[in-house]
């Protein structure tokens, strides 16, 4: 049919798994517009628990007057004044499974925390098992929530995530919140997120999407569409530790988030490798693994089992072990939970471990309750979170910006428990979770914080905020430099008055794909614009693209590229603005012409160019231009590198 963009397979998607807003400078008393309440976040995810403290709408008056969606309601769920509207999808017709309720509530636990993250009410003393005790908060705790449930136990599908884009772009949201993606990277418009993302965009609403959790391996990132906001996830000053303790008393640090407690109590302490489960024809070279039916139940029942790898502790819990540790030589920059108490150590301590069982006649061990630690290495982005280069325009700099994505306390379904897994039955209000879906609410959040406070600017105008006045993040505790946290740590309040703003019109993102190689038909049906044209004068280089970043890639050798690029002022009406420069001369030759801009009122544009000369380095080098008028200092990162 002529109306088709592209055609691809329903494929299906993946999710992307308290005192985080205080760690990045937003304190909850900070500086709040009387129409926070009117904005209303759209988050595609897995549904919501309504009755959860987060969502309770006392005080709320009706919709604002702009919201066209509905409820759908049914005998197990119904909105209210917080959560202002709710959908399910389930169009491949596939029968549920796993417990999941064919509802917009949320039967997985994931789309409540990612709710909460950007727009949960203010809630005391939540906490797992009172670990990560404190005051819940979204980073826009009055905004109205709209509810698209697009993913289940067994996946997110894409037929179901353009649904879900056009009906919250009917339904009148500000901003969209999708922390899903692919396990590879597609072409713009054969990406299901990045074609509704392109659709929102062209309706004047920002996508905050989710980097992804294939870090750290370079171009992992799945979701780097131009024209959406990507988020990597970064670690705050909150670290969570579980301590062993040998039978000879010594003690061993692991990382965990452990509720259970043994009180002390030591246990019979077993390796894996030495109880395989040989009636079901498994041998040592599986069972030191603990995969799944290696262990021999008669032997491990009422122990504390070591394993040679970090599972998932199902095994070790189905064989009735009282705990597991797990040793091997995996980073350790954030914890998960298991279904029996559990720490996770690294393989220095595990072959301690490992010989303690072998030359004691009674082995025994505890482990304890988890505790938190301050990290004082925070913020710097953690090992899982995918990282750039954008593997299709590898002139544009992805992930865009980094936010908390670790250890966060928020929001659960009581459909599930901590785990989800079979045998853990601690059903909670509240979880801990990382990945980098929990940091792309955290940059929703920080987006609907700037939108309330300037309800008339476009997507990228928000995006620019957000990126030119991020946090600077160390290179020293993250090698892979912007490739891993973009332009920096969000900085909610300083975002909300940037000074200048890189601004991308709909037209100048059409003129770069058409520079792209995008033909005139495609675009036409992408648009819905007859009048869209790849002509001569209508087909831009990446380097012309208004990014509030620049990016160089060459596979070798010096390359020079010149960027042009156009800044509106919104910050003082009369302001002199000087560029300043950091860069390496013996790598990074940079240039700005002019070199200052004078402002004479609100809402005028100057435009510039930066002429960038690069030595290719093996993998990146950085620099930046800096925009400061003594008031405002606007920030953009300058990156070369040879990715190919």
């Amino acid at each position: 049919m002529e109306s088709v963009v592209s055609v691809f397979p329903n494929g299906r998607r993946q999710l992307f798994t308290t005192r985080s807003w205080d760690f990045v400078g937003f304190p909850e008393n900070a500086k709040r517009t009387t129409v926070e309440s009117d904005i209303i976040i759209g988050m595609l995810d897995t549904g919501i628990w309504p009755e959860s403290r987060s969502f309770d709408d006392s005080g709320y008056s009706p919709p604002p007057s702009k919201w066209k969606g509905t409820c759908e309601t049914s005998k197990n769920f119904t909105c209210n004044n917080k959560i202002i509207g709710a959908k399910h999808y389930r169009s491949n017709g596939q029968e549920l499974v796993g417990g999941d309720i064919p509802s917009p509530r949320d039967s997985e636990g994931h789309g409540s925390h990612t709710s909460s993250t950007a727009a949960g009410r203010v809630v005391s003393k939540a906490s797992l098992f009172n670990l990560g005790l404190g005051r819940a908060r979204g980073g826009v705790p009055s905004a109205r929530i709209a509810v698209y449930k697009i993913c289940w136990s067994d996946g997110c599908y894409d037929a179901d995530i353009l649904a879900a884009f056009d009906d919250a772009i009917a339904d009148g949201v500000d901003i969209i919140s999708l922390s899903v993606g692919g396990s590879f990277p597609l072409n713009y418009f054969e990406d299901s997120i990045a074609i509704g993302a392109f659709h929102s965009m062209k309706n004047g609403i920002l996508t905050s999407n989710a980097a992804g959790n294939s870090g750290p391996a370079a171009a992992s990132i799945t979701n780097f569409s131009p024209w959406s906001l990507s988020v990597a996830a970064s670690v705050i000053d909150r670290k969570f530790v579980t301590n062993v303790q040998l039978g000879n008393n010594k003690v061993y640090e692991g990382v965990s988030v452990n509720t259970f407690q043994l009180k002390d109590t030591s246990y019979p302490l077993v390796y894996g490798g030495d109880v395989p489960n040989e009636a079901a024809g498994f041998d040592s070279s599986e069972s030191r693994y603990c995969v799944y039916d290696s262990l021999d139940k008669t032997k491990v029942n009422g122990t504390i089992v070591v394993c040679d790898e970090l599972n998932d502790g199902t095994t070790a819990n189905d064989a009735g072990a009282i705990g597991t540790l797990m040793q091997d030589g995996g980073y350790k920059d954030y914890a998960f939970s298991f279904p029996l108490s559990a720490s996770y150590v690294g393989t220095q301590d595990g072959t301690t471990i490992i010989n303690y069982i072998n030359t004691t006649r009674k082995p025994t061990a505890t482990i304890q309750k988890s505790t938190e630690v301050i990290d004082k290495g925070a913020p710097y982005v953690v090992s899982f979170s995918s990282r750039g280069p954008n593997p299709i325009t590898a002139d544009i700099l992805k992930p865009d910006i980094s936010a908390p994505g670790v250890d966060i306390v928020a929001a659960w379904s009581e459909a599930t428990t901590v785990t989800g897994e079979e045998g853990d039955t601690r059903v909670v209000p509240y979880n801990i979770i990382s990945g980098t879906s929990m940091a792309c609410p955290h940059a929703t959040g920080a987006a609907a914080y700037v939108k309330s406070f300037n309800p008339s600017w476009s997507p990228a105008a928000i995006k620019s905020a957000l990126m030119t006045t991020a946090t600077l993040v160390s290179p020293k505790t993250n090698a892979d430099a912007e490739f891993a946290y973009g332009s920096g740590q969000i900085n909610p309040i300083k975002a909300a008055t940037p000074g200048l703003l890189y601004d991308i019109t709909e037209a100048e993102f059409v003129s770069f794909l058409c520079g792209q190689g995008y033909n005139t038909t495609t675009l036409r049906l992408v648009t819905s614009d007859n009048t869209t044209s790849c002509t001569k004068s209508n087909n831009a280089t990446v380097w012309d693209l208004n990014y509030p970043s620049f990016t160089v890639s060459a596979t070798s050798g010096q390359v020079t590229r010149i960027f042009h690029r156009t800044v509106t002022n919104v910050g003082n009406p009369i302001s002199t603005y000087k560029a300043t420069i950091i860069a390496s001369p013996h790598q990074l030759s940079i240039q700005v012409k002019p070199t200052i801009l004078s402002f004479k009122s609100l809402g005028q544009k100057l435009s510039f160019t930066v002429t960038v000369t690069a030595k290719i380095p093996k993998t990146i080098i950085s620099g930046a231009l800096i925009w400061d008028d003594g008031v405002f200092r606007v920030r953009s990162p300058i990156v070369a590198h040879s990715y190919a």
